[in-house]
């Protein structure tokens, strides 16, 4: 199974509170190269996680405008800044059990290097710079995961 773990889009400072936060055009742009790249890898998504948090939905939205998405995702609370890594991972573990290929997660830091951490244990949580991706795929049968890649926008525009 590949997760793909994302940090959300760079978002406003000032907004009535964290929850409601929305991408700037920064983020917004940076989330459409980041999906933009995934669509040339031939991602496809069975499953999709997001926070509840509009800076996240909206990442979450722009990424499905790319890549094949199902219609449906799961919204769960876990997935706020301050959420349980370890829920989060067994629930993505679940879904690997049930012969999901690949999970998108959209959330926000710290709970993403956690969630790194909490699927390959060995693993430092690694920092998220906005709209970060890391590619974990995990061996349900062997029982191990491994981070195959992390990606910001800014290597991809340095690599242009």
């Amino acid at each position: 199974m590949q997760v793909y773990i994302m940090r959300h889009g760079d978002a406003a400072i000032q907004a009535a509170s964290d929850a409601v936060r929305p991408l700037t055009q920064k983020g917004k742009d940076d989330s459409v190269l980041m999906a933009q790249w995934l669509n040339k890898q031939g991602v496809k998504i069975d499953a999709v996680l997001v926070s509840p948090y509009l800076r996240a939905q909206q990442t979450q939205k722009i990424v499905s405008q790319y890549i094949e998405t199902p219609e449906t995702f799961e919204v769960l609370d876990q997935l706020t800044p301050s959420g349980n890594a370890a829920f989060i991972a067994d629930h993505i573990r679940d879904l690997a059990m049930l012969g999901t290929k690949a999970v998108l997660v959209v959330s926000h830091l710290p709970l993403v290097g956690y969630l790194v951490s909490e699927l390959c244990p060995h693993k430092e949580p690694p920092m998220f710079t906005t709209s970060t991706i890391a590619c974990i795929d995990i061996d349900v049968a062997l029982q191990k995961a491994h981070v195959e890649w992390m990606l910001s926008p800014s290597q991809l525009l340095f690599t242009k």
